[in-house]
């Protein structure tokens, strides 16, 4: 975790040192909306049959513009639920448990950090849609989960995520997102090497108010 908390330290940085280089630098705040498909994806992928599901988030987020460079940095406090559906009735040991086909859910807060570029030279079009790129690390808190007695759960874990997307009318953005876990997500309490990651897609709008 030190060098994610590196990671966060120097992404700090880079907002601080560009507020005080930029006057004019501009922030405004906005509410966001998404969804996610999420794969819970096990390292020994021969054991278990996985099915992907799906999951909200929601929740604010902060932007800074930096006029005339092209690049903005944002942050986000979100609510997201990722799932699956773990057949662990294809094992003998968690079946004589009672247990089969299982929806396996965590709740998180989630922190991303982005570091975006919005192309703006577009000859007055950017007004109407501006392209933009971003990529970055999301802190994820875990506040709630179920199947406690058969998974073993990373109370905090770091993705990285990487996206496209654009802006409308210089008050909406929209983005496509694929994050996934830099360490694992869960294991096993029984064949606990048997460990596994989130890999999810994610679909997200802000709506700027100020």
């Amino acid at each position: 975790m030190k060098r994610f908390s590196s990671i966060a330290i120097l992404v700090i940085a880079f907002i601080a040192t560009a507020l005080q280089a930029q006057a004019q630098t501009q922030t405004r705040w906005g509410v966001t909306a998404g969804l996610n498909y999420n794969e819970i994806h096990f390292k020994q992928t021969d054991i278990l049959t996985v099915t992907k599901g799906f999951g909200p988030q929601v929740g604010v987020t902060g932007e800074m513009n930096i006029p005339g460079v092209g690049f903005s940095v944002d942050a986000s406090l979100l609510y997201a639920m990722r799932s699956g559906k773990i057949n662990y009735g294809e094992r003998e040991v968690w079946k004589s448990q009672g247990l089969g086909n299982e929806t396996c859910m965590m709740h998180s807060i989630d922190v991303p950090l982005n570091l975006k570029f919005k192309y703006r030279k577009l000859d007055g079009l950017e007004n109407t849609i501006m392209p933009m790129v971003m990529a970055g690390p999301t802190f994820s808190f875990l506040v709630a989960k179920n199947l406690n007695q058969v998974n073993q759960y990373r109370p905090v874990s770091v993705l990285l995520h990487m996206g496209v997307g654009a802006e409308l009318f210089k008050k909406v953005q929209v983005s496509v997102n694929y994050n996934f876990n830099v360490g694992e997500t869960l294991r096993t309490r029984v064949l606990d090497e048997n460990n596994a990651k989130n890999r999810c897609w994610t679909v997200s709008a802000t709506y700027f108010i100020k």
